[in-house]
């Protein structure tokens, strides 16, 4: 059994389905840890126990497109020949608009029926279209994105027991730990109205205050942080702090997500894994923390790029997902590119991603 732990324990299901009715949303404090995750035999689908395992990393998927499909497939067919033992989906989850409810229909057709055989847990970040305030993308309005953490308790495969949380696999002697943070309340593309959710209230100092302790505290080997929006980027939307070239204001830009990533995250997580952008990058450490980029799944920019920063590979044309090899020794990346006409994939590049950023 794996136990998320949001914002310093694991919240029950009362906790969680309590704080879905408002808009003030899923935070927890306090120090107990509640079993969550089920085990073999349970509704939900257990994680990995041993060492050993390997995780799909996939972003900007939630289309029920042909390229999803076919993405998927691919997937599905590198699965049966090497199987994973769970998936990280890297946020905007449901296009355009993200859900209307907790039991809306698209979570089946956008997320179910393109990952059918696809049978493990997906670690699911919630992106700026799953956020949607009247216009799609606009990440401002988190009372939307409150129906995907009550979808947790429909699905087998979806796991996102709040907001923000942790999952340490395998559980009793962790390799490596999980932090799926939000990233929306200081990248929104319209102001946060609510006080509780604005880039300097209640909500992220909490965040942040639990992710800064949760990557000190780690017992875990490797510690991956887990977001829909990059740090470094050379796609479209470019860095952090200068998103699509916005440079003022205290939103769009990302110029707070980039201070957060730059006070608590560079130097003590081994990766940060991001969507965002249509792209599959990994670029260079930034002070030892290796910057990925999943988000082809469903889409891509068609070839264009905005900024260079240093990177070992980078793809603005195809579509694809990444599989990540995680043991004790170390952690190996493959980018695979997917040919959407045959559904099948091939390894673009291979690398041994950094795992110096603390020991």
């Amino acid at each position: 059994m794996t136990t998320p732990r949001v914002a310093g324990r694991t919240l029950s299901r009362r906790s969680m389905l309590a704080g879905a009715l408002g808009a003030l949303g899923v935070v927890a404090t306090g120090g107990l840890v509640v079993p969550l995750a089920g085990a073999e035999g349970t509704r939900k689908y257990g994680f990995p126990a041993d060492e050993r395992f390997r995780v799909l990393v996939t972003g900007d998927a939630g289309t029920d497109g042909a390229e999803h499909f076919a993405v998927t497939g691919a997937a599905l067919a590198e699965h049966r020949r090497r199987p994973f033992g769970m998936a990280l989906g890297l946020g905007d989850n449901i296009y355009e608009y993200g859900p209307f409810s907790s039991d809306d229909p698209q979570f089946e057709s956008k997320f179910e029926k393109p990952n059918d055989g696809l049978d493990f847990p997906w670690l699911m970040a919630q992106g700026n279209h799953d956020n949607s305030g009247l216009l799609p993308g606009t990440g401002d309005w988190e009372a939307r994105g409150q129906y995907e953490v009550e979808y947790h308790e429909r699905s087998r495969r979806w796991f996102m027991p709040a907001r923000y949380y942790s999952v340490r696999v395998p559980e009793d002697r962790p390799v490596a730990e999980f932090f799926v943070i939000d990233t929306n309340p200081v990248t929104s593309y319209v102001p946060q109205l609510l006080p509780y959710w604005t880039f300097n209230g209640e909500y992220m100092h909490r965040q942040r205050r639990w992710l800064r302790a949760g990557l000190a505290s780690s017992p875990a080997r490797y510690r991956f942080v887990c977001s829909h929006h990059p740090y470094v980027n050379n796609g479209p939307h470019g860095n952090a702090g200068s998103y699509d070239g916005i440079t003022i204001g205290n939103y769009a830009s990302g110029r707070h997500l980039k201070t957060w990533y730059e006070q608590d995250v560079l130097g003590t997580a081994h990766a940060i894994l991001s969507g965002h952008d249509h792209s599959q990058q990994v670029l260079e450490p930034v002070r030892g923390t290796v910057q990925v980029v999943s988000g082809a799944a469903s889409k891509t920019v068609n070839g264009s790029s905005r900024v260079t920063n240093p990177y070992d590979f980078q793809d603005f044309t195809g579509y694809g997902f990444m599989a990540m090899d995680v043991s004790p020794e170390g952690v190996d990346l493959a980018v695979h590119r997917v040919d959407t006409e045959t559904e099948r994939s091939e390894v673009v590049h291979r690398q041994r991603l950094a795992t110096h950023a603390r020991d």
